[in-house]
């Protein structure tokens, strides 16, 4: 009966709530109402995409679907928080690509057709996507289209719908380049340096000039004389609004409770190491030890003397000195011991040449390249051209060179490369595939050692941890709820408070990462609000209160009044200071007569290239066009105001058409960057993922 009792009442409540709202129909305009009920809804949105609403339930989808993508690729079900994150920003990518820059890439008039998609994947202009998978390739590295047939037909008969997933992965992907490839083709012939400005560049580039300047430094003090009135920020914030645009952010106040271990826990992690110390000091198997016994694992690290301090200075100190087993040091909470396992006289670096091999018979391919590889006279960028997976890999200009590795930056499998024998091939795998693998030059071997390391760090009881969280709980108790309740609790426990703005990305807080929670609770409440204990990391224990709101969209004037006054005052000083200077040089002729009227000395830089990039832009402007052997000035700068003399022009042919045009090509292809970005304001794109992930 009691079961039912609740049933009643709860649902008496809903039936209560639906009343009420079609009694608000009849009062409260519908589209208020409608408007009311959006918002609501859009408080579970990750984001708004040209005008697009994204639910959480889509996105997730989504992320669910490059999720199965992943692990195809990567063999791997398993997924550290970078690999998460890679993955929902390529699936919010997709989603910015169907919503925004294909809508955006066609009505440019750019279109992608269905004959041009099928050239691309299994025609005569064949995508990259398709030509170098491997899932397309026969056994002599080459587009299959059998391979390409035997595929589709899995993917018809796939139960489990990943291959289904996967091919129309590939397609969109496909279909999505094809447009970037002609939207930036279009940019790019659109962003075109017309010839006056060509013959500008390629002067400057080419014009050295002897600069003699003087510079007059702003006032390093702050000037009484000049003021800012309110009017006039007023009237700048009017003018300039759309630079105070803002994110939604709350001021915030918090207190951290950090659970450490006390006195008897570090106590109990000594006894323990002290046990586990004897065993490691003859262990036989030092690899299946430590994965029982320590919280560092078995590394196959090369450690030369120093290298060791990055674990523990005493412990290098000890290894390096002779002792084959350190003792005990401690280190904070922590206690390490190390044991030489073996050691060798190796390179630092090693420079690395390697072709990639994939496919069923890349062994057999990488045997026979090893063996044409070791006889006289053989070219292995030559075969690296034909044979290599991997043509990014040109250090140097030559193709199939990797370059310089050391043990620090290495490709994972491939540490046998600081052992290898200088221009001796050899096979070896790793994830990426199977590789024919040259180590050409190597650094002077010195003094190294394989070293275990022994490590417990001393953790919390449940008698400490519970100490800490009724502290925190009285805190808490303390502040009644209240951001006026935090601020007494503050002051009657001493307790240190942290002031912050947080965003809705904001995760860490202090050295406290991942702590999102806390970012979730401060935007789900108003301001004045205190929270109750907040748990992040089940070490760290929060008590937030919310100080002030602002909300997205422009900057109050009256907050970024400081801002811009400081703005108004700089531009009064600047125009002060070359009102002084102009009065105090007038009728000078001389740079040096105008050095001794400002009190200041003659810098002097010869043979200054119009082009350069180390001085102040406002000397190049001004050599550019001032006048041979005149006084010329003065000239607003980032530091002060200049005056200066050019004399000793000369031009020179080395800076040519060709170089003017790659600069720009640069300055077009950063640009081009920028286009997403661009396209998202524009289209008032809203980003909310930082809400629930």
């Amino acid at each position: 009966m009691a079961v039912l009792e609740k049933i009643r009442v709860k649902f008496g409540l809903v039936i209560s709530i639906i009343i009420a709202l079609a009694l608000l129909s009849f009062i409260i305009d519908p589209g208020t109402l409608e408007s009311a009920l959006n918002s609501m809804s859009s408080k579970y949105d990750v984001g708004k995409i040209a005008g697009k609403n994204i639910s959480y339930n889509d996105f997730q989808e989504d992320v669910d679907k490059y999720t199965v993508i992943n692990e195809m690729l990567s063999g791997s079900s398993s997924q550290n928080e970078q690999t998460q994150r890679q993955i929902r920003n390529a699936a919010w990518q997709g989603l910015l690509d169907k919503y925004m820059f294909v809508k955006n890439a066609k009505a440019a008039g750019i279109c992608v057709g269905e004959d041009e998609m099928v050239s691309l994947v299994s025609g005569e202009t064949l995508s990259p996507v398709m030509a170098q998978n491997p899932v397309f390739l026969d056994e002599a590295g080459n587009f299959s289209s059998d391979m390409l047939k035997a595929f589709i037909d899995n993917v018809n008969s796939d139960q489990s719908g990943q291959l289904r997933t996967y091919w129309n992965y590939l397609q969109n992907t496909i279909y999505n380049q094809q447009y970037y490839l002609k939207y930036g083709a279009l940019f790019s012939a659109s962003d075109i340096e017309n010839a006056l400005q060509l013959k500008q560049d390629v002067d400057a580039g080419n014009t050295t000039a002897d600069v003699d300047w003087c510079l007059a430094y702003y006032p390093m003090t702050q000037d009484s004389t000049v003021t800012v009135s309110s009017d006039e920020i007023r009237k700048y914030y009017k003018d300039h609004k759309k630079f105070f645009k803002q994110n939604a952010s709350r001021d915030i106040e918090y207190v951290v409770f950090e659970v450490v271990p006390s006195a008897e826990d570090v106590a109990q992690t000594s006894e323990a190491m002290d046990a586990a110390y004897q065993e490691f000091a003859t262990t036989d198997n030092m690899k299946t030890f430590l994965l029982k016994n320590s919280e560092r694992q078995l590394s196959t690290y090369w450690y030369k003397e120093g290298e060791l301090n990055t674990v523990n200075s005493e412990l290098n100190s000890q290894i390096f000195s002779g002792s084959k087993l350190s003792q005990i040091v401690k280190s904070g909470d922590s206690f390490y011991a190390a044991r030489e396992m073996d050691s060798k006289m190796l390179p630092d670096s090693v420079y690395v040449k390697h072709i990639l091999l994939v496919g069923a018979d890349a062994r057999h391919t990488a045997d026979s390249l090893v063996n044409v590889l070791s006889k006289k006279g053989a070219n292995f960028s030559n075969l690296a051209s034909i044979y290599s997976e991997d043509k990014g890999s040109a250090a140097d200009g030559e193709l199939g060179s990797i370059g310089w590795m050391t043990q620090t930056y290495m490709i994972p499998g491939m540490e046998s490369v600081i052992e290898a024998q200088v221009g001796k091939p050899f096979v070896l795998t790793t994830q990426y595939g199977t590789h024919v693998v040259l180590v050409s030059q190597r650094t002077k071997p010195v003094a190294k050692k394989q070293v275990a390391i022994l490590e417990k760090t001393s953790l919390a009881s449940k008698e400490t941890f519970n100490k800490y969280y009724a502290e925190a709980n009285t805190f808490a108790t303390l502040t009644n709820g209240s951001y006026e309740g935090y601020k007494k609790a503050v002051d009657s426990t001493k307790v240190y408070s942290h002031s912050l703005n947080v965003t809705e990305a904001t995760s860490s807080y202090g050295a406290v990462d991942q702590a999102k929670e806390v970012t979730r609770w401060i935007f789900d409440n108003k301001a004045g609000k205190a929270s109750n204990i907040i748990t992040v990391n089940n070490n760290f224990f929060f008590v937030a209160a919310v100080k002030d709101i602002h909300k997205e969209g422009y900057a109050p004037v009256k907050e970024v009044a400081p801002m811009i006054r400081e703005r108004l005052y700089s531009e009064k000083i600047q125009a002060k200071k070359l009102s002084d200077v102009a009065s105090k040089i007038q009728g000078l002729t001389s740079i040096e007569a105008v050095a001794d009227a400002l009190g200041v000395t003659v810098d002097r830089n010869e043979g200054l290239s119009l082009s350069s990039r180390s001085v102040d832009p406002a000397v190049l402007g001004a050599a550019a066009v001032a006048k041979d052997g005149a006084v010329f000035g003065p000239v607003p700068g980032s530091m002060g105001v200049y005056v200066l003399s050019v004399d000793n022009r000369q031009t020179g042919s080395f800076y040519t058409e060709e170089d003017a045009k790659n600069l720009n090509a640069q300055k077009s292809q950063y640009l081009s960057q920028m286009i997403i970005s661009v396209m998202s304001e524009y289209d008032n794109v809203k980003d909310n993922r930082e809400r629930f992930f």
